[in-house]
C-alpha cells in the first residue's frame, strides 16, 4: 500500500510540475516530458503488481490516464516535429 501511494504522489508531483514547468521550446522537450511519463506509467505497473492489484480500480484508472497523456504527449512531439 506505501508503494502505491508513494507512486501515485510520485505522479502526482510530476503533473504539477508539468504545470509550473518553464514553456516548451521544441520538440526535445516534449520528448523529455513523453519519456518522463512512460517511467511513470512503468511505476504505476510495479506498484499495482506489488500491490496485488488491489487499490479498488484506483490503481487501474490512474494508468490508464497516464497511457492516454503518453499517447498525446507523442502525437505532440510528432506534430511539433513536422512543423519545423
Amino acid at each position: 500500500m506505501r508503494k502505491t501511494v508513494l507512486a501515485v504522489t510520485a505522479g502526482l508531483a510530476l503533473a504539477s510540475g508539468l504545470a509550473c514547468a518553464d514553456p516548451v521550446r521544441d520538440w526535445h522537450d516534449l520528448d523529455k516530458v513523453h519519456n518522463h511519463v512512460v517511467e511513470a506509467i512503468h511505476e504505476m505497473e510495479r506498484a499495482r503488481a506489488a500491490n496485488h492489484y488491489d487499490m479498488a480500480g484506483h490503481g487501474a484508472k490512474a494508468e490508464e490516464l497516464l497511457r492516454q497523456a503518453e499517447r498525446e504527449l507523442h502525437e505532440a512531439v510528432e506534430a511539433a516535429k513536422a512543423a519545423k
